[in-house]
């Protein structure tokens, strides 16, 4: 600052600059130019063709006009840039056409990269896809080092990689390996990460400017140094094609390249044009512009889309709880715990002894040490969870959640006790899987006020928190049910109270199914196996022993025979035997398969003589058969609810867009086929 004074201020660049919607220009005394994209109408800031139709002319402004440099910034609280805009996407189906648009954008950037003044990008909050691939383009980056600042590509999450010249930059920033972990991740580092790797020139204090940071880097001619030795040699031809396949082999343990194409068209652009900047900028723009039109790209827009849906829900209600108090130290309700910990809650955690209690703080302090590393951090995590057997905290807390064993007269004794103990305009929430709401408050003085919010296993990999409401319930306790859905980073989604509500009453006949055919001499491994080649994380009998046999059995139990669906009591009646032999699936250590370090024990010769394309037809059929049922039950509002619940619910195959979307593609398909 002190090389600052009141004449480098910068002031208003000219008349010209009024006709920019979406950047703010300015020029100091020292000639720098500012732009501050500052995207109009829009909360975030995101690269449309509007925003790169002005940049274009900013650049022509400083090539015309001789400025002593360039620095890009933020108008925006909320970050420098997300990534180009999502919905302008949409409108593409000519690999062609979105090639071409990709080169312009090429031409922009290398313009921007070629500019004889220096350039800088200043960074605080969020810069992700095109936003970093613009930053690459300049001489150097500073990124202020505060806990908002994320860097990083997430465009494989959207079945592309890289398109604006990113995949390009970014190995000759920080060299082949580190960039290619980067983009096939869609990792998001931390100011000082991005600093460590060499994507970062210069990091900040919270307390600094960006503005007089970037005029003192563009007064020294500040550039970036480039990677390292190993940086540059794993660029050379004789390492890519060993470190490309090795990329591959890491990739096939998460993604299947029929499902996923991008991740592994990048790996072969990399491999066979990463020596030759000309010939992967070219191919880069080919390789988006096929990926950006495929049925897998096509349908994670539509799963980021739904995201973006259910993180809208609960935004209209005004409530931030500060003291969570959750009934139940099991699994479920220990988890449940110790995620609200994590997410910065106060939270008290009550059973009927202590000797319960005592594994769920155990685990929250693994949970801790995992997610926090940082010991000082941890302790203050585990002080921030209080066991509480006596119910002493009850009455502080803003939200009560039950997460008790599934009975429902345990269940009703329980909220009985617990409504006179409430402070004014607590929620009052219940997590069971599967036993309707009605029933539950109908012992309550205010039935109105008890609403569900189903967390899943394992609480802190499960994204979606069903916020369940019955024929009763306040809707404003379901928005302040929400809105502390959002407050813990998971998705609500609303569905009404009915037997399993929506997630669990469409598993039930897709496990139930696979019973069936399990019972009829159908290898559980063929089975899982066949669900797996069609997209879904997890097969359904490996799902079933996960979930545990004995909550299989609950579930089915409620949902009962009568359900459309459901295939009849045999299944059942199989279950019921495991279980009364202790065989209760993974946490048994054995169900329907035998597990070993916490992986079920598969025999890979069982799958050979069977059609997985036949069976994940039968498995998915009652799958979507099921949705189809819920949806006109009105569990949830629209289709595209139900897509988001069972995409993040469950995992369905994330790039077929959801099931009932899958479902009118491919009726889509069968009728073009016979057309």
């Amino acid at each position: 600052m002190s090389e600052t004074s009141a004449n480098t201020v910068p002031e208003a660049i000219d008349a010209n600059a009024s006709k920019f919607r979406h950047w703010r220009l300015s020029r100091d005394r020292d000639n720098i130019i500012y732009a501050y994209l500052d995207r109009e109408g829009e909360r975030v800031n995101s690269l449309s063709r509007a925003v790169l139709e002005e940049f274009e002319q900013l650049i022509v402004m400083a090539e015309t006009s001789s400025p002593r440099g360039l620095v890009l910034l933020s108008g925006k609280s909320t970050g420098f840039v997300f990534g180009a805009d999502v919905k302008e996407f949409e409108g593409f189906t000519d690999p062609a056409a979105v090639t071409a648009e990709i080169q312009r954008v090429h031409d922009m950037f290398n313009r921007l990269e070629n500019l004889k003044c220096p350039t800088v990008t200043a960074i605080e909050g969020y810069c992700l896809g095109g936003g970093l691939e613009m930053a690459l383009a300049c001489d150097y980056r500073i990124a202020k080092d505060v806990p908002a600042t994320r860097i990083g590509f997430p465009e494989v999450q959207l079945g592309i990689f890289p398109g604006f010249g990113g995949s390009v930059r970014s190995v000759r920033t920080v060299g082949g390996l580190k960039a290619m972990e980067l983009m096939l991740t869609a990792r998001q580092l931390k100011a000082r990460q991005a600093k460590a790797i060499g994507l970062i020139d210069q990091l900040i204090g919270r307390h600094e400017e960006l503005l007089w940071a970037a005029r003192n880097a563009v007064l020294k001619g500040k550039r970036h140094r480039g990677p390292g030795l190993v940086g540059r040699l794993s660029n050379l031809w004789p390492i890519r094609p060993l470190l490309a396949e090795q990329m591959r082999k890491q990739t096939r343990r998460k993604a299947r390249p029929e499902h996923y194409p991008a991740p592994y068209r990048l790996i072969d652009t990399w491999e066979q044009f990463g020596g030759n900047r000309k010939k992967m900028m070219t191919e880069e723009a080919r390789a988006v512009g096929e990926l950006m039109v495929s049925p897998a790209a096509i349908g994670l827009r539509r799963v980021f889309h739904l995201m973006e849906r259910l993180k809208s829900q609960g935004k209209q209600a005004d409530f931030k709880a500060r003291h969570v108090h959750v009934i139940g130290a099991g699994v479920m309700g220990g988890d449940i715990a110790a995620w609200c910990v994590l997410r910065g809650l106060n939270v008290s955690l009550q059973d009927r002894e202590m000797k319960y209690i005592t594994p769920a703080l155990k685990r929250a302090e693994s949970l801790f040490r995992k997610k926090l590393r940082d010991p000082a951090k941890v302790k203050a995590a585990l002080d921030r969870l209080r066991p509480d057997p006596e119910a002493e905290f009850v009455g502080m807390a803003d939200v009560v959640i039950e997460a008790i064993f599934e009975n429902r007269e345990a269940k009703q004794e329980l909220f009985k006790s617990l409504e006179p103990a409430l402070k004014p305009g607590a929620i009052l929430a219940t997590n069971t899987s599967a036993i309707p709401l009605e029933e539950l408050a109908a012992v309550l003085a205010k039935p109105q006020r008890l609403i569900g919010l189903h967390f899943f296993n394992p609480v802190p990999k499960m994204p979606l928190v069903e916020v369940v409401g019955g024929k009763d319930s306040d809707p404003a306790e379901l928005s302040k049910g929400a809105a502390f859905c959002q407050q813990i980073s998971r998705f609500p989604l609303p569905v009404k109270s009915s037997p399993g509500f929506l997630v669990n009453r469409i598993l039930a006949p897709y496990m139930m199914t696979a019973l069936q055919l399990h019972r009829e001499g159908v290898p559980a491994e063929a089975l899982d196996a066949a669900a797996e080649a069609f997209g879904m994380p997890m097969g359904p009998v490996e799902l079933a022993d996960t979930v545990g046999l004995d909550v299989c059995l609950m579930v089915t139990g409620v949902l009962g025979n009568e359900e459309e669906g459901l295939p009849e009591s045999p299944e059942k009646a199989f279950i019921q035997k495991l279980v009364d032999a202790g065989k209760l699936g993974k946490k048994s250590g054995e169900g329907l398969y035998r597990w070993e370090k916490d992986k079920p024990q598969k025999n890979a010769n069982n799958i050979a003589g069977h059609n997985l394309e036949e069976l994940a037809h039968k498995l998915v059929q009652a799958y979507t058969r099921e949705c189809q049922a819920a949806l006109a039950d009105g569990v949830v509002a629209d289709a595209d609810l139900l897509d988001a619940g069972m995409i993040f619910g469950t995992g369905f195959a994330p790039f077929r867009g959801g099931p009932l979307y899958y479902l009118e593609q491919h009726k889509q398909q069968e009728t073009d086929n016979r057309v």
